[in-house]
């Protein structure tokens, strides 16, 4: 019997492909060539992707769980110098992956009950695995809605995926952007502004939420308003990640780690603790 992976240790990747969504974000496509190193993954949850020579971040997947065995997204803004450099990487480069790690979204908690997917700019890459999963079993949810918030048009994640799912007379979809361009038909103003139009039986439904912390705290308070209890909203959290385990400390949250009790959890958790300022 073989000793399980060590989680410290990057296992050797390809990347296969690259795009660009939006003029500072990019998704890569990689393949991991040793045993181990693809292992399943749940939505919601993240990687430890690293560019050799320059460092490690955590990306949560952008995926479907349920594709291709051994190929999977990462959405990535360049940010700093390990973004940067891995959305520069071209195919056939070799990056180190960990993982996967993490609590993801409670897609079996949401069966039979509506589901309201709130996201913020980037926010939307590690919500789109359980988007995929939800209308992929569609018949076992209750009404579903997406509700997207961008800087503006330009920076608008997936559109093509987001008009599809428009088109979708069982999904509701409604985005809107910050800034808006004269070109802009759409709705103007943050996200948080579309939840009190969407329709949903707040004794009966589940809300994921994923985007800027402050984004996160307003979409929080406006669900609640809405009649949905705290302990049905659930938010992506990724504050300070750099061992993945929970050995470091580095993402402490209060008594949890994020990157070992979440990163996703529940809104009456951390609701007290996101007015803690990040260091």
């Amino acid at each position: 019997m073989s000793a399980a992976p060590d989680p410290m240790v990057p296992r050797l990747a390809r990347v296969v492909r690259r795009w660009r969504e939006t003029p500072h974000t990019w998704t890569i496509e990689i393949a991991c060539d040793q045993p181990g190193a693809a292992a399943a993954f749940a939505a919601g949850q993240f990687n430890m992707l690293y560019a050799f020579g320059v460092g490690e971040i955590p990306v949560s997947m952008s995926s479907d769980p349920a594709a291709a065995a051994g190929h999977i997204h990462h959405t990535i803004r360049a940010v700093g110098p390990v973004s940067t450099t891995l959305t520069q990487l071209q195919p056939g480069a070799t990056i180190g992956v960990r993982g996967p790690f993490g609590a993801g979204w409670p897609l079996a908690a949401a069966a039979g009950r509506d589901v309201i997917i709130v996201a913020g700019g980037l926010g939307l890459a590690p919500l789109r695995p359980a988007i995929y999963r939800v209308l992929a079993e569609r018949r076992r949810y209750g009404r579903v809605s997406i509700l997207y918030g961008a800087r503006g048009p330009d920076d608008i994640l997936f559109p093509r995926e987001l008009a599809a799912w428009r088109q979708d007379r069982d999904v509701t979809v409604e985005i809107t952007v910050d800034h808006a361009t004269d070109a802009w038909r759409g709705n103007v103003g943050t996200v948080t502004t579309l939840i009190s139009r969407t329709a949903f039986d707040p004794a009966d439904a589940i809300a994921m939420v994923c985007g800027p912390e402050i984004m996160m705290r307003f979409a929080g308070a406006a669900l609640t308003q809405a009649g949905l209890p705290s302990d049905a909203i659930y938010l992506s959290m990724e504050r300070n990640m750099k061992c993945a385990v929970g050995f470091c400390g580095h993402c402490q949250f209060g008594p949890a780690f994020v990157c070992k009790d979440g990163p996703v959890f529940r809104h009456d958790r951390v609701r007290d603790l996101l007015q803690v300022e990040e260091i």
